[in-house]
């Protein structure tokens, strides 16, 4: 397939882009504690303009200290910060890219614990996600608020950006003034419609006044906000049509609030691919100036259809930059194989903690390269060593083809007859088939820089007797709990009825609600299977992100599965679980099938005999410490770099 459309150059304003793939900004939060940019960020931004995005917008950068949104965001508001600002242009412009810098100031949603002062607003309406009435701008103030944004334009244009943008989305403080849900307005900036978008007109209009004309101007919008439906697409239209009248030089079409609709803004796997590009289409249709789409766009065949079918000019790759930062070199150089897809898992780019002292700030699951591009490097080893990797899950999948790119002879094997352990069964639920893309990708990687796998081949101590370093990441193996009863009850484990080895009973009960437990539920609700899951802890799928637990429980909701939470099972027989719940014992009965899901303990028989021959092992995965897909892959990342 051409992606020809995509490839193709564009202007915003009088500059130039190479082509129609944009980083939007995203919180990277790299920077220093006091908002300072740091070497981090400005290696974090290069990585993308060498991966060939035609547009690069920074994180929301803070216009006002009394705006921020969360500690270390990246500001703006004075002097001081131009000459760290100017470091990352220049280092973005070395490598041909294109740099916004994004203006923002969170309004009602900022904390007072972060900023010390009484979060303002256009109105004094409180914030869902913070709780704290903010106290409304007086006109006056609003007028000074204006100039705030219009000076920090000038200072990004001083500091070598090549245009601004105003982050009017989300229910940050533009998108505040516009909705009606959060202004109360009775002076001229709230009431009617025209009054709710002086805010942001006025700010166009001065900064085209102090910046020049030829200086671009983007806005970014939520094409629907999901607040109380105060803000829908045909606002946004009109909104955008207003906008462009005033100057904006390019419309970003964003979707939902900063908080309560996250699963829009940041849509995990159960959100369709593109599916904002029916707004974007409605509001382009409304605009002469180029259309920005985001929303999960993970796939340069989506991101071709909407920019063919003129849904939008431009494509947002937001979590697709993070997965990939040269996606759009190997989208032009027809190495689409080898793209690091994004599956939309939200464990480490959404506020997920990182796994040790290099891994702060955002990061991908599926590339921990992401975040620490000037920290861990593929430098060419001296000295190539014969390495093998017993185990083909995600672990030695990953340190295979990133010590093989640095120039080791790697060796894979696994007993099983296909690559990706865990992986494979663990996309087998609805709404994470995406995952096999991630085997597929670190498997077209490996075999690139010649990694010879084994599949069929169990390991042993011949097997591994000629390899200078041996790599053991053979995973884990589900528990099986010491339950009064176990061994008459006839139970499976939850691993078993994903690979399809066993078929479960139409009436059946999960035994642990964590992600295992509750993905297999799911897929057996599916298959119109009567579930219940019990989960001795408060919450079902508690390591999963909010958004995707939210979207979760909502169809298990829809399904009528039984999720009995604070529940401890007592006792098992044949087709009955005893559980306490609330200090009161009961039994759960008339149950086909038994199912355990209750974790996992590392498996590596290996470790203890391959110490004894002296050579240099490593163990990594659950094959050292159960953990998920994001310890693991970090893990091997790490070792690849190292060995």
């Amino acid at each position: 397939m051409s992606f020809s459309k995509s490839l193709s150059p564009i202007k915003i304003g009088p500059v130039e882009l190479k082509n129609r793939y944009i980083v939007p900004a995203m919180g990277a939060h790299l920077a220093e504690p006091n908002g300072q940019v740091s070497q981090r960020t400005i290696d974090y931004y290069a990585a993308r303009a060498k991966g060939g995005f035609g547009l690069i917008i920074t994180e929301f950068t803070c216009i006002d200290p009394v705006g921020m949104a969360m500690p270390g965001q990246l500001g703006i508001w004075d002097d001081s910060f131009i000459s760290g600002h100017k470091k990352l242009t220049e280092e973005v412009h070395k490598y041909g890219g294109i740099i916004f810098c994004q203006l923002h100031h969170a309004g009602r949603l900022s904390y007072s614990m972060v900023t010390g002062k009484q979060p303002v607003a256009p109105s004094p309406v409180a914030s869902p996600s913070n709780k704290e009435i903010p106290r409304e701008l007086t006109t006056e103030e609003v007028y000074q608020l204006i100039d705030k944004f219009v000076d920090a334009a000038v200072r990004a244009k001083n500091s070598g950006y090549d245009g601004v943008e105003l982050h009017g989305a989300h229910q940050y403080i533009i998108a505040q003034f516009m909705s009606p849900y959060s202004n109360k307005r009775i002076d001229e900036f709230g009431g009617h419609f025209q009054n709710r978008m002086r805010f942001p007109v006025e700010i166009i209009k001065r900064i085209k006044d102090k910046c020049g004309k030829d200086f671009p101007v983007s806005i970014r919008i939520s094409a629907e906000e999901s607040e109380h439906d105060s803000w829908g697409v045909r606002q946004a239209r009109t909104a955008a049509k207003m906008l462009e009248e005033a100057g904006a030089d390019v419309i970003n079409v964003s979707i939902g609030g900063a908080y309560g609709t996250s699963y829009k803004t940041l849509a995990p796997q159960a959100i369709p691919p593109g599916f904002n590009a029916a707004n974007s289409a409605f509001i382009k249709d409304m605009v002469n100036v180029p259309v920005i789409v985001t929303g999960r766009i993970v796939d340069p065949y989506i991101a071709e259809d909407i920019i063919a079918s003129g849904s939008a000019d431009l494509v947002a790759l937001g979590r697709t930059s993070l997965a990939d930062p040269e996606f759009p070199i190997k989208v032009k150089e027809n190495r689409v194989d080898e793209i690091i897809p994004c599956v939309a898992c939200l464990q480490r780019c959404a506020g997920a903690g990182g796994r040790d002292e290099w891994d702060n700030g955002v990061s991908c699951t599926y590339n921990p390269f992401t975040g620490k591009e000037g920290i861990l490097k593929f430098d060419t080893v001296d000295k190539p060593k014969r390495i093998a990797i017993i185990g083909a899950g995600p672990a030695g999948l990953e340190t295979a083809w990133v010590a093989a790119k640095r120039g080791h002879s790697v060796t894979v094997f696994d007993k099983a007859d296909r690559p990706g352990g865990q992986i494979v069964f663990g996309a087998r639920p609805p709404y994470k088939q995406e995952l096999l893309r991630t085997v597929q990708a670190y498997m077209t990687l490996g075999k690139k820089y010649g990694v010879d796998y084994k599949f069929g081949i169990e390991a042993t101590l011949e097997t591994v007797a000629d390899f200078d370093e041996i790599v053991i990441a053979t995973g884990g193996v589900p528990i099986r709990p010491a339950f009064e009863g176990i061994d008459d009850a006839e139970v499976v484990q939850a691993i078993d009825i994903l690979a399809g080895r066993v078929l479960a009973g139409d009436k059946v009960i999960i035994i642990g609600g964590g992600q295992v437990g509750v993905e297999t539920g799911e897929m057996l609700a599916n298959q119109n299977r009567q579930v219940t899951i019990v989960e001795m802890r408060d919450e079902i799928a508690k390591e999963e992100h909010p958004d995707i637990r939210y979207l979760t429980q909502q169809r298990l909701t829809r399904y009528g599965v039984n999720i009995m939470t604070n529940t401890k099972v007592k006792a098992l027989s044949k087709g009955s679980v005893m559980v306490e719940r609330d200090g009161v014992e009961q039994t759960l009965q008339g149950f086909d099938t038994i199912i355990l899901a209750v974790g996992s303990k590392s498996y590596n028989p290996l470790e203890e005999p391959l110490k004894k021959t002296g050579k240099k092992i490593h163990v990594i995965g659950d094959a050292a410490k159960t953990g998920n897909i994001t310890d693991a892959v970090y893990q091997g990342a790490k070792l690849g770099v190292s060995i």
